[in-house]
């Protein structure tokens, strides 16, 4: 099927869901997937109601200049792309009613409220049924967790990249892992620092702590993220 618009709240959730468990539209880096695709976007979506579609897009944006030498069939169209089939509920205003319908599958694990039942299997009923439900509230669900590799660019050949390291190594927040390191090459005799963290979702944001990383101006020019996968 593929993407169908970007221009519809329909065809934007379709990105957003696509995009939030990957980086890039196909693959594991920059293709002309995400050219075409960006390129039929009207402009930057909204970040309050499509959050993880924002991030790709502010991603895509630092390749512009790149665009053209991307991998990838630049005649490809964006509608190529995408899901095989929708994923979004056809019709969201029934979503309550699934919580309602599951309340009630709860109580008919338990035999039915009959009113001809005897006092005594309707009061065995109801505390077999409390029990369920107090089993069930007490699962908590594991941290939704990703693994992000981070590009951090200095501003010369000469700037010291072991301190800049160990500047953004002091960076601690709650949800945040910081994995292993490597100097990468660039141009000129320039190297960029890539590093792995693992983040809690709920806990972390990429955009704050890039902020924080970038915050470091005297030896950190800008960041990007290179990589994010689901764990």
């Amino acid at each position: 099927m593929g993407f169908a618009d970007f221009v519809t709240d329909a065809g934007l959730n379709m990105l957003e869901s696509w995009v939030t468990s990957r980086s890039y539209i196909s693959g594991y880096g920059p293709s002309q997937a995400d050219v075409a695709s960006f390129k039929a976007l009207p402009g930057l979506p909204k970040v309050e109601k499509y959050p993880h579609a924002w991030r790709w897009y502010k991603h895509i944006a630092s390749y512009q200049s790149e665009f053209s030498s991307l991998p990838g069939d630049p005649s490809k169209a964006y509608t190529s792309y995408g899901p095989e089939k929708s994923e979004a509920t056809l019709n969201p205003k029934h979503a309550p009613k699934a919580a309602a319908e599951e309340e009630e599958e709860d109580d008919d694990l338990f035999g039915s409220d009959d009113e001809s039942e005897d006092e005594e299997t309707k009061k065995k009923r109801e505390e077999n049924l409390a029990a369920y439900k107090k089993k069930k509230e007490g699962k908590t669900k594991p941290a939704a967790k990703s693994i992000v590799t981070l590009d951090v660019k200095p501003w010369d050949d000469e700037t010291d990249m072991k301190q800049l390291e160990e500047n953004m190594r002091k960076i601690e927040m709650d949800g945040l892992t910081w994995g292993a390191s490597k100097l990468v090459p660039l141009a000129f005799g320039i190297k960029k620092l890539q590093v792995n963290l693992v983040v809690e979702d709920e806990k972390v944001s990429i955009d704050d702590l890039q902020q924080q990383i970038e915050g470091d101006e005297d030896y950190v020019q800008s960041t990007d993220v290179a990589a994010m996968q689901k764990l």
